[in-house]
């Protein structure tokens, strides 16, 4: 019998490396991650599918500056929305293609999804994720008093604004996402982490911040008790002392060496460290194991031939 796996496919997977990131170039990377979850449903498994929305986000945040003078500004809750639907789109289209040549019609679908955070969050006291372009010092310190941004500087290109980046901790659409998984559709959800949102009932505003999708990956499978949890990035196994001349590949580890691992500081935050989280989250949770592979090696690692396997501590 198929299982039910959600992939979390990073947003670098449609702009690579050296790229400039045209819709041309993402349409054509998609082509490559599509034909990997085809052959995946053509095997019998479900599937749901997460993304992330990094240089999308970043891309379309630098659009709504560049035109302020002719345009409403995007605020970053709707630039999120806005590349859920993008990039679902791009994704459903390659998709559509894909299953067309292995003779398939299991119908694909995006929702835009919300995720609720909580307010009290400390992630609101220290925003630490950078966003949209890189400013001048003068530029930077005139959207700072006029939009009350906190800003940072990059020594080397300039000044970024910076926004929160809480914890999610429930996903708001999860009864519609689970409605379409049990009639057999495959469903792109939660997007860029998802839409940060308050339950306090003010339509005024949304939250300036931005979740991150491994995190709300893991959230989603373990409550649709997804079999696997796959996050797709651009390695095709974790590694210990990684681009040194002692690097190791690692085919498995268990929930206790992610965490001895993560206090060594071999994962670190702004890399590899939320995948590993997340891998933990889903099988602390109950979920069977969690995989950390890159699109080549995605298919045999599910079949247990490839990528770094992430898996419960062993009962005494």
């Amino acid at each position: 019998m198929g299982k039910l796996i959600l992939v979390a496919v990073g947003g670098n997977a449609l702009i690579r490396a050296g790229q400039k990131g045209t819709a041309q170039e993402q349409f054509e990377n998609a082509v490559e991650t599509a034909q990997v979850i085809v052959r995946l449903i053509k095997a019998g498994h479900r599937v749901v599918l997460t993304h992330g929305n990094g240089p999308q986000v970043g891309a379309m945040l630098t659009r709504t500056e560049l035109a302020a003078a002719h345009a409403y500004r995007l605020p970053v809750d709707c630039c999120v929305a806005a590349t859920q639907g993008e990039i679902g789109y791009v994704l459903q289209y390659a998709m559509w293609q894909a299953m067309q040549q292995e003779g398939l019609k299991v119908p694909v679908v995006s929702l835009i999804t919300q995720v609720l955070v909580d307010a009290t969050d400390p992630a609101f006291k220290k925003p630490t994720k950078p966003i949209g372009p890189f400013y001048t010092r003068e530029v930077a310190e005139r959207y700072r008093d006029l939009n009350e941004w906190v800003i940072v500087e990059d020594s080397s290109r300039g000044y970024r604004r910076v926004v929160a980046s809480p914890e999610p901790r429930e996903i708001i659409e999860l009864e519609a996402i689970r409605a379409c998984v049990d009639r057999g559709l495959v469903v792109l959800a939660g997007g860029g982490g998802g839409i940060p949102v308050f339950n306090d009932h003010d339509l005024s505003k949304g939250v300036e911040a931005v979740v991150d999708k491994d995190h709300t990956s893991a959230i989603l499978a373990s409550q649709l008790h997804a079999d696997l949890l796959v996050i797709s990035t651009d390695v095709e196994r974790v590694c210990l002392n990684y681009k040194k001349s002692s690097q190791r590949m690692l085919e498995s580890m268990t929930v206790s060496d992610c965490k001895k691992y993560l206090a060594e500081g071999q994962f670190p935050p702004g890399s590899m460290g939320p995948k590993i989280h997340a891998a933990m989250v889903f099988v602390a949770r109950g979920g069977t194991e969690a995989i950390i592979t890159n699109h080549e090696h995605l298919l045999d690692a599910v079949h247990g031939r490839g990528g770094t396997h992430i898996l419960p501590d062993p009962e005494n």
